[in-house]
């Protein structure tokens, strides 16, 4: 049973030292007991006390890890029902079908896309990251020729996907230091699927008919020692499914009930034939509450709206996006072409360079920190104001690049143009448009 806030406290080291971010020990200790904190932030506590405090620390839906390096899938980890009382914690891996039965040119064509289809926004690199590798031959030695293509050719995180035990056997023979999700146990081979999973230290996902029979099964492999889960119901028509994640969501995180506190896998592919109904489908589960979803391919044109949907919802709502600190170069600028600022909202980024490269002028956007706040929260914060600026602009490094000294601001803060002027002596000041859209005019006629 988990420990109440007192009862942590009680094996806190009671400095009140703020270390962990939160001023007294007995607010950690509320934070800890709420699922709103990790353990991990107080650098003071005893090892005796960590070992006892460990349930009361964990997360109420264990964190479960898929591939090793840079490429692993980190799933699950959540504390709250709605990203707006704290935030979700990990984005759901997004997988790709492929299998054995399919051709060589077919094999290597859905290794390509899953390569290629990659995307830089707001500085942050969007891709797919797991293959669900499919055995559909019933044969081991097709099988494990599939894996070892994948393995070649990518980096992708590994769904092994066969309910033949020996087979999964030889697969894990050669995945096992990829740490793949085993795809799955059910009631006929849980015993099984369990001992591979624990002598090859893998992840293992648990199949049932129905959420009563996943929750017998989830049981049982917990039982048995198998400490790394991920939960599939076994539905696979849209209304179904999207009840059975809200009930092991709520199940987990408002009843503590253990046997369903584990992510869980949706599988949009088996769902509908058509990809775009497919695309539609897996933008519901990113938001309610998938932790894996298998696609039946990648496609650009569905796969980058999941991507930016995901990116948006597992965004802590407490720090807006934003985009680094620097100058941007706009369609091949020269020392002759205007320099403009602007915030680091990522909304506005996105918004003035868009307009920009709209216009067909070549220039430089020059993007201030501004703790993610757009241009008039900024200013009115003292984040965007004449000293600030002018600081970022003599540090940038923009003098080097135009001949000109001509920096043009936006409209919404006007009232700067003549403390910027003071601190950035020989600089003109220029006041843009208040409005993004009236900037390709604007640039047009800017000399």
């Amino acid at each position: 049973m988990a420990l109440s806030g007192i009862e942590i406290f009680k094996l806190l080291p009671k400095t009140n030292c703020g270390d962990c971010g939160v001023p007294t020990c007995l607010a950690f200790a509320m934070s800890l007991a709420a699922g709103k904190a990790e353990l991990s932030k107080c650098p003071h506590v005893s090892e005796e006390a960590k070992s006892k405090l460990e349930e009361a620390s964990a997360p109420p839906i264990r964190p479960v890890v898929i591939g090793t390096g840079a490429g692993a899938v980190r799933t699950g980890g959540e504390t709250v029902l709605f990203r707006h009382e704290k935030r979700f914690e990990n984005p759901p891996g997004i997988a790709a079908v492929i299998s054995d039965n399919s051709s060589d040119e077919e094999i290597a064509a859905r290794l390509e896309r899953f390569k290629s289809l990659q995307y830089e926004r707001v500085g942050k690199h969007l891709r797919a990251e797991l293959i669900y590798a499919k055995c559909e031959s019933n044969d081991a030695v097709k099988y494990t020729a599939l894996l070892r293509k994948i393995m070649d050719q990518s980096d992708a995180a590994l769904i092994l996907a066969t309910g033949d035990t020996g087979i999964m056997e030889e697969a894990l023979k050669i995945t096992a230091a990829q740490k793949p999700l085993i795809y799955a146990a059910t009631a006929g081979n849980l015993v099984q699927m369990a001992e591979l999973a624990k002598t090859h230290n893998c992840p293992l996902a648990a199949r049932g008919e129905n959420l009563q029979q996943l929750i017998e099964l989830s049981e049982k492999l917990t039982a048995a020692g198998v400490k790394d889960i991920v939960l599939d119901s076994g539905a696979r028509t849209l209304k179904q499914v999207f009840e059975d994640q809200i009930a092991i969501r709520r199940g987990a995180l408002t009843s503590k009930f253990k046997p369903l506190g584990f992510p869980t896998i949706v599988f949009p592919a088996e769902m509908t034939g058509d990809p775009m109904k497919e695309a539609l489908i897996a933008s519901i589960f990113v938001a309610k509450y998938g932790g894996l979803l298998v696609l039946s391919d990648f496609r650009g044109e569905s796969l980058f709206p999941l991507l930016v949907e995901r990116m948006n919802i597992f965004t802590d709502p407490q720090r807006p996006l934003a985009t680094t600190e620097g100058i941007y170069e706009i369609g091949g600028p020269g020392e002759n072409s205007p320099v403009v600022l602007t915030s680091n909202f990522s909304l506005t980024y996105f918004i003035v360079s868009g307009e920009i490269e709209a216009s067909r002028v070549p220039a430089y956007l020059l993007i201030k920190d501004t703790e993610g706040l757009s241009v008039m929260t900024a200013w009115a914060a003292g984040k965007f104001s004449a000293d600030t600026i002018s600081q970022f602009v003599k540090k940038c490094g923009i003098a080097d690049r135009v001949s000109h000294r001509k920096i043009i601001i936006p409209g919404y803060i006007a009232a700067e143009s003549g403390g910027l002027e003071e601190e950035l002596d020989g600089w003109e000041i220029q006041i843009g448009p208040r409005e993004a859209a009236h900037l390709p005019g604007y640039l047009r006629e800017w000399k």
